[in-house]
């Protein structure tokens, strides 16, 4: 990486590195990338369409999943297609502009998904604790107001970002050593003061993932309080099936996250090829499962399944 001394002012071009040290294997890098994409376009495509069709599944919980998986669509769509120009095509470039917007948008959609996960255990929290009162409690108006709230703490949140970085005058190399033009990878470059910037970066997981999780564990923590409290072994076995699923999902999604954190806390330095790597899991294989994991466990989605592979079959 070039000196300070040596410092450009603010490029109008970036070079995004992909995975740097691994150049050679971009090809075979891209196989996956394509694949995830591909089932998870196709997943929640099929999530979407079934819940518009399907009546019965015009449900709360079922009425999140479709928020999530647009959600998981958006976040596919801004992150997958540009890593795949750089593997396949060498496209490399991107412009300053372009890259503030990724760096709005990507951490934007994955706040927005923490977001929705935690209404989904408030969801569960509220079906079990308060089973009369479900439905009122969790009627049309208070989706739109969840998901109004989901989108303002977003956009709220992670705006200071690309204002942040494009304050930044001079920089060290126009190289991102990532395959996306993360925040804190063009603050790193940059020759200033950045502690200001670390400071925000550290609020931003704070008040969205840490946030969430917090009340997230919270929640299911209550959740099974009540649920060991039914005397029905069937009963119990249900509600500890559907929390399984949920649950399942929270820990892929917030897995990657933690290990990152907790391994900068106690000063664990990784090879920043395994860094991008576990970084791009943040965004590539949540998407992908949400889906799967979901459509197993939902008996009428099983069943719309079976019936167009029917269909095609035939």
């Amino acid at each position: 990486m070039s000196s300070c001394n040596n410092s450009i002012p603010q490029p109008s071009i970036f070079i995004l590195a992909g995975i740097p040290g691994l150049e050679s294997f971009h090809g075979w890098f891209s196989v996956p990338f394509f694949l995830v994409c591909l089932i998870t376009v196709i997943g929640n495509v099929t999530i979407l369409c079934i819940t518009w069709i399907e009546k019965s599944l015009h449900e709360p919980m079922f009425l999140l999943l479709a928020m999530l998986s647009i959600v998981d669509l958006c976040l596919v769509s801004v992150t997958v297609p540009r890593m795949l120009a750089t593997f396949w095509m060498n496209a490399k470039e991107i412009s300053f502009n372009g890259c503030l917007t990724q760096m709005f948008f990507i951490p934007s959609f994955y706040v927005m998904e923490s977001g929705i996960l935690l209404a989904m255990a408030f969801d569960r929290f509220a079906a079990i604790w308060y089973p009369l009162r479900y439905t009122t409690i969790l009627g049309n108006n208070m989706l739109v107001k969840m998901a109004l709230a989901i989108l303002a703490r977003a956009v709220a949140v992670l705006t200071p970002a690309p204002i942040l970085a494009k304050r930044l005058q001079s920089f060290q190399t126009p190289i991102i050593t990532y395959s996306y033009c993360a925040y804190m990878a063009v603050v790193q470059i940059a020759c200033e003061d950045i502690s200001d910037h670390v400071v925000y970066g550290l609020m931003v997981i704070v008040a969205s993932v840490g946030f969430d999780l917090f009340f997230i564990i919270l929640s299911y923590g209550l959740i099974l309080h009540a649920v060991f409290q039914i005397p029905s072994w069937d009963a119990r076995g249900k509600a500890l099936s559907t929390c399984g699923c949920h649950l399942c999902v929270i820990s892929l999604f917030y897995s990657p996250v933690v290990f990152s954190v907790l391994a900068q806390i106690l000063g664990y330095h990784m090879a920043p090829h395994m860094q991008i790597i576990i970084d791009n899991l943040y965004f590539l294989v949540p998407p992908m499962v949400n889906p799967l994991i979901y459509g197993a466990r939902t008996k009428q989605m099983r069943e719309w399944v079976l019936r167009i592979l029917h269909c095609y079959g035939d």
